[in-house]
């Protein structure tokens, strides 16, 4: 069964991850998107299906690099803190935990937003 394409495996380990992690309008989930030429974030609230904030590399000059990552981490966690989301779960989209993903959550956490954290009861 070695004869799916990259896309297709990066599709399926997204459906699983998509099981286990839903957001909500207290704790959105952090959508990563990491392409060739650009990085994208999103804080999505699935219950009613709508994205309450978003922020991507397009039109930046450096966009593409961990470096750009750290920025936009930085730019979500502004973003998602004017439209009132204080905690998120991540959402790593298929991609690996790893280099720009893990620099955008990072930076994220460090700016003010609850990645990963456990839920307060």
């Amino acid at each position: 069964m070695g004869s799916e394409s990259r896309k297709e495996k990066r599709a399926s380990r997204h459906r699983r991850v998509r099981r286990k992690v839903s957001g909500s309008a207290e704790r959105p989930r952090m959508s990563v998107m990491v392409s060739c030429k650009h990085m994208y974030v999103q804080f999505v609230d699935d219950n009613k299906g709508a994205t309450l904030a978003s922020v991507s590399t397009l039109g930046a000059e450096n966009k593409n690099n961990v470096a750009a990552a750290r920025e936009l981490g930085r730019r979500a966690a502004e973003v998602a803190l004017k439209a009132g989301i204080k905690s998120a779960v991540v959402d790593r989209g298929g991609f690996t935990f790893h280099g720009r993903v893990k620099a955008i959550v990072d930076a994220a956490g460090a700016a003010g937003i609850a990645v990963g954290a456990k839920k307060e009861k």
